[in-house]
């Protein structure tokens, strides 16, 4: 038989799902991956840990599957986007850590620079720490050694897929939607903007070919996991959720519950500009073809459970929290806003920092959980309404994936302060699937869109409870 692999390079861990023709998974494997916090508001992490425990999970994953490599058609990659790294062109050694999407270190120099409109009507994006620009100028700043290699070729950067695609296949690409999420990508153009690399003295020749998201990158080096299988899909995390919700037509959206909380609707062949607070992006390209999407993204939900896990200490693992939440009819006037990492869109302020407020003598650890819980739904209405606002209308329905979805509290109360229905679907590491059904494309595993439309499979409906919200 015949099956189609994908890596999901998330940004706490990192997994190698199979699939079968009917979009099913037989195997996966995953590993959690280090976030390190050398200084208040930087966050980065090790390159050769991404890159080990992605050769790792790809292993596991295909014995865990019961098949071998020669049974896979292609394999598509999903990562963490935005998050710079750069690395030496000729031994692979990164020359840097990885400095994270969720990093603040440039909020400051994007203060400096202001509002310069043109970069947002080129990118579709505000300048913001959150995007890869700021951070590979701040690298260049800080080792004006690399600039001169970086010019000449001998230091390579991209985002996480660059890097992955980089070492696995010996190709130095990128696909359009991770390059969208740079501040220097045209996303009209679909290429990179020689005004914004010199804006931010970026060496255009350390960037990355980028190429359609369904399409084939290279093929895997001998001895990584046997044959030379082909890289053939590679997406932007959320994008590739909107890929595994099959959110290929104009209006279709999602939110993806993860580290952060991302909301993505489709708005055709022609970029929107946001109005109200959220950026435009792609959200997927072929040779032929090109989709725009709205996006909001508040960088901090589900690692708001993980803070409340690791940081106090106030739970042992995730799934604790449903039962927490349930176990108090209310917050008990907490309410927490969980800015750990600046608030993004639609506020944009790269300065809140994360807020706990109502605090009683009789505020119990399930008060805690639950404001924690009701934080992240109120962020992510925050988002649904001004996408609203944006398209004109209300949606009829939220489409819900990612770990934190797996929590019938949330997706309830979810519901019930957006007054419509959450839905949920069955298997829902939509990104991993998304990428797959991108590789599968390329390979012609499926021979068409339409192909993947029939591969539903359960879903659950959250409908409006107001009594209890």
């Amino acid at each position: 038989m015949e099956y189609v692999g994908a890596i999901d390079l998330g940004t706490t861990g990192v997994r190698f799902v199979v699939f079968d023709r009917h979009g099913n998974p037989v195997g996966a494997a995953y590993h959690e991956l280090t976030l390190r916090f050398p200084r208040p508001g930087w966050v980065e992490q090790d390159p050769l840990e991404l890159l080990d425990r992605t050769i790792a999970v790809m292993r596991e994953g295909l014995s865990q599957a019961g098949i071998t490599a020669s049974e896979l058609v292609g394999i598509g990659i999903t990562n963490q986007r935005e998050t710079a790294i750069a690395w030496d062109a000729n031994t692979g050694t990164p020359v840097h850590p990885a400095i994270v999407w969720q990093d603040r270190r440039t909020a400051a120099r994007c203060a400096e620079i202001g509002g310069e409109e043109w970069i947002t009507v080129r990118t579709g994006l505000p300048l913001d720490p959150y995007f890869s620009a700021t951070k590979l100028e701040w690298l260049f700043a800080h080792r004006p050694e690399l600039r001169a290699r970086a010019e000449a070729g001998k230091v390579l950067v991209g985002t996480p897929d660059s890097w992955l695609i980089w070492n696995l296949t010996g190709v130095h690409a990128t696909d359009t939607t991770n390059a969208s999420r740079t501040l220097l990508f045209d996303i009209r153009e679909l290429a990179w903007s020689e005004d914004l690399c010199r804006f931010f003295s970026i060496p255009s020749a350390c960037l990355p070919q980028v190429r359609p998201s369904v399409s084939t990158f290279g093929r895997l080096k001998p001895g990584i996991i046997g044959p030379e299988v082909p890289i053939a899909g590679v997406l932007g995390d959320q994008q590739a959720a909107l890929f595994g919700q099959r959110g290929f037509d104009q209006g279709m959206g999602k939110v993806t519950w993860g580290t952060g909380a991302f909301l993505l609707a489709n708005t055709g062949e022609t970029p929107v500009r946001s109005t109200h607070g959220l950026i435009t992006t792609i959200a997927y390209t072929t040779p032929d073809a090109v989709a725009y999407a709205l996006e909001g993204s508040a960088f901090v939900a589900g690692a708001a459970v993980q803070w409340l896990r690791d940081g106090l200490g106030l739970i042992a693992t995730a799934a604790e929290t449903e039962s927490l939440a349930r176990s108090v009819d209310s917050t008990g006037g907490v309410y927490l806003v969980p800015a750990f990492a600046g608030l993004g869109a639609p506020h944009w302020d790269p300065h809140a920092r994360g807020t706990i407020v109502g605090l009683t003598r009789g505020t119990t650890r399930a008060h805690l959980v639950r404001a924690a819980l009701e934080g992240i739904a109120y962020e992510t209405c925050d988002l649904v309404r001004a996408m609203e606002r944006d398209i004109g209308s209300q949606l009829a329905e939220l489409r819900v994936d990612g770990g934190a979805a797996r929590n019938n509290f949330l997706c309830q109360f979810q519901s019930d302060v957006l007054g419509i229905p959450v839905v949920r679907p069955a298997y829902l590491e939509t990104t991993a699937r998304g990428a797959a059904f991108a590789a599968g494309l390329a390979r012609g595993y499926w021979e068409r869109f339409e192909s993947l439309q029939g591969l539903t499979g359960e879903e659950e409906q959250f409908s409006p409870r107001m009594d209890n919200a």
